[in-house]
């Protein structure tokens, strides 16, 4: 295995744990919820093993994400239309409570409308 699979594996597996972890699943519950073993979530995790497509969206299901979480940052793209959230900020965000996304939420709206306020000021000046 060349360095780019590994580091793609070892990306993959990082996010895989993090939501098994937000999910409150330990690899025992998440490897008898998906009919595999502790071992093979641990080394999914870990980036040793990559599931099959379907072993992925398997997984995906469980732990109610979707595939663009494991991904999106892994797939380059010319597009500079997106920005995509620092995956430190969003680990971090995955942890928060229900009430405490909804503030996280209402800050960033209010923020984005600030902002557009602000590019109309300058445009006019």
């Amino acid at each position: 295995m060349n360095t780019v699979e590994r580091d793609l594996r070892r990306s993959i597996g990082r996010k895989i744990k993090l939501a098994r972890t937000k999910s409150e699943y330990t690899q025992e519950q998440l490897a008898e919820k998906l009919s595999l073993s502790p071992r093979y979530i641990s080394q999914l995790e870990r980036g040793i093993a990559f599931g099959s497509a379907s072993t992925i969206i398997n997984i995906c299901k469980a732990l109610n994400i979707n595939s663009d979480f494991l991904f999106r940052d892994l797939i380059q793209s010319d597009s500079n239309d997106i920005d995509f959230v620092d995956q430190g900020f969003l680990g971090d965000y995955i942890k928060l409570t229900a009430h405490n996304r909804i503030i996280i939420n209402a800050i960033t709206r209010e923020l984005v409308r600030l902002q557009k306020e602000e590019e109309i000021q300058q445009k006019s000046n």
